[in-house]
């Protein structure tokens, strides 16, 4: 029996409908049609999305009235740069696309962020849609309006805030996902277990994520949409979000992008509660039980890179201002503390969470 579609409403600056169902990308057209009028619209997909899926969405996007132009970029993190980025606004251009056009992310997190980024930028900004086809795009980058691009620097250094017009998460895009990119999503719905959803750590723990995925995506696309609607521009409660993330791009940025973002943030998410119980601020016994969870859906749970590595990579982390770090440390599931502390004492913080104090 097929699930009934689930609709989440983001109360953002520009509110928008997050749609979470099967077959949505036969009728996306049909959905687009609701929040947009008729008019060219840019699909922006990557070599491994596209053969897939670009056929079927430019399918409906005809038959519902839209023009389409599509732009598919090589497939992987080392595309989402600056280049690939201006190659983007360029097509935009050559396609006389105008304001009162529309882009379409097709795809996972690398595509959501650089279309929206683009759309933000473009003619100083149109319109743009997200489908998401990866469950760590489902769950994350597809929700929130941050858009960006990464530099030699670090991740996501370039980028706006650009809130979509509608997300449809059409859940029989998880099927053609290999086992690796389906626990790479599974690391950040499991983060907002930790946030506040024993629900989401239950089914990971003990049962069959892959049964009960509608259900963890709408319960964490809602989780996100709450602190989005609370702190839509990440001054404050919005960077509960970036759980893991400090740990876990630093990690993802040490193995050159070899390792991946889910992968990177669920070892993240580990070492910080291990440092976190170690300082006294995380309840004993959280990491343990979050590293069973991890092992238990194929996520990794430490690195081999050395703190100092891992601190010469993080001191490039959006969350760094001046000399200080913001870090978000879980107390225990459900409740966790933003502790700001100086640069010069994050390798000692990391040191407690690799074991090498």
């Amino acid at each position: 029996m097929e699930s009934p579609v689930i609709e989440i409403p983001v109360k953002a600056s520009q509110p928008y409908t997050v749609t979470i169902g099967s077959g949505l990308l036969g009728e996306c057209g049909k959905y687009i049609a609701k929040v947009h009028k008729p008019c060219k619209i840019a699909v922006v997909s990557d070599t491994n999305v596209a053969p897939l899926y670009l056929e079927k969405v430019e399918k409906s996007l005809h038959e519902s009235g839209f023009e389409t132009v599509s732009f598919v970029f090589p497939a992987g993190e080392q595309s989402k740069n600056l280049h690939t980025f201006a190659d983007l606004l360029e097509f935009m251009a050559e396609s006389r696309l105008t304001r009162t056009d529309l882009a379409v992310a097709l795809g996972g997190g690398v595509t959501g962020d650089m279309t929206g980024f683009a759309a933000a930028s473009f003619l100083r900004g149109i319109p743009y849609v997200q489908i998401p086809t990866s469950l760590l795009a489902d769950v994350d980058s597809s929700v929130g309006g941050k858009t960006a691009v990464d530099l030699k620097a670090g991740k996501n250094l370039a980028g706006a805030f650009k809130q979509p017009l509608a997300v449809l998460i059409d859940i029989d895009t998880l099927q053609t996902l290999t086992d690796e990119f389906f626990a790479d999503g599974s690391a950040e719905c499991i983060k907002y277990g930790v946030l506040g959803s024993e629900r989401i750590l239950d089914i990971y723990e003990n049962g069959d994520p892959h049964a009960s995925v509608q259900d963890i995506i709408a319960e964490s696309v809602q989780i996100k949409a709450d602190y989005v609607e609370n702190d839509e521009f990440d001054t404050g409660l919005r960077r509960y979000l970036n759980l893991g993330h400090t740990l876990g791009h630093a990690i993802e940025r040490s193995s050159k992008f070899g390792l991946t973002h889910g992968h990177a943030v669920a070892a993240g998410t580990v070492l910080i509660c291990r440092a976190g119980e170690k300082m006294g601020i995380t309840e004993p016994g959280t990491a343990d039980r979050l590293a069973k969870i991890n092992e238990r859906n194929d996520l990794p749970v430490s690195t081999e890179f050395s703190a100092a590595v891992l601190t010469d990579s993080a001191l490039n982390d959006k969350k760094r201002k001046g000399d200080t770090i913001a870090l978000i440390i879980p107390e225990k599931i459900g409740k966790c503390m933003t502790k700001t502390v100086p640069v010069t004492e994050l390798e000692g913080i990391i040191k407690l969470a690799l074991g090498e104090e």
